[in-house]
């Protein structure tokens, strides 16, 4: 019987070490799987971080789309208005900043790092210029006048902000250099009549 029982009691080890061997082997399985994973993951590029955009560089596409949205509405000015002072405010609008724009563009690109201006409208700015393009005559006039006399405060505000705290000296002299056309051009706007 002791054969019969070291060979039983043999059996049942070799059969418990087997037991075990397997669920090792799966949990070794397991973990090569979650590493095989990892591996891959890790392996693959992360995703493109957009890296935040400078106070320069935000100023620049502030400056720029104010320049088109000023332009933009100043063009209709000359086809949709109907009062002679608003279209002859329109043409110094274009003119002006026209000017300002190629002021811009030209400092930029002479910065290390070039800065490029971003003239896309923002969402008020679209929608505004939207509205006034299904308006014509008197009412063209009142909303265009209400139009710029907000623009150019938003603008002005800018200007003011980024020549008191912006982090780029030629930025901060450019800005300083247009807040009193802006100013004109504000006061201006306030005293046209539809």
């Amino acid at each position: 019987m002791t054969i019969r029982s070291t060979l039983i009691a043999t059996t049942a080890l070799l059969a418990l070490a087997a037991c075990g061997q397997k669920q090792d082997n799966s949990s070794t399985y397991t973990t090569n799987s979650a590493d095989t994973v990892n591996q891959a993951d890790a392996s693959m590029p992360a995703p493109a971080q957009t890296p935040a955009m400078s106070a320069a560089q935000s100023f620049v596409n502030t400056a720029a789309a104010s320049d088109a949205f000023e332009i933009e509405t100043s063009r209709l000015a000359l086809t949709n208005g109907a009062s002679a002072s608003v279209k002859s405010y329109a043409q110094k609008m274009i003119d002006a900043h026209t000017g300002s724009t190629a002021k811009l563009k030209t400092l930029t690109a002479g910065m290390n790092p070039a800065l490029t201006p971003d003239a896309t409208l923002n969402a008020q700015q679209q929608a505004t210029l939207d509205q006034l393009k299904s308006l014509n005559g008197k009412a063209f006039d009142e909303a265009y006048i209400a139009a710029q006399t907000a623009g150019h405060q938003q603008t002005l505000d800018a200007l003011k902000t980024y020549a008191t705290t912006g982090d780029t000296p030629a930025l901060k002299s450019f800005a300083s250099d247009l807040i009193p056309t802006v100013t004109a051009h504000l006061n201006m706007a306030k005293g046209l009549k539809a």
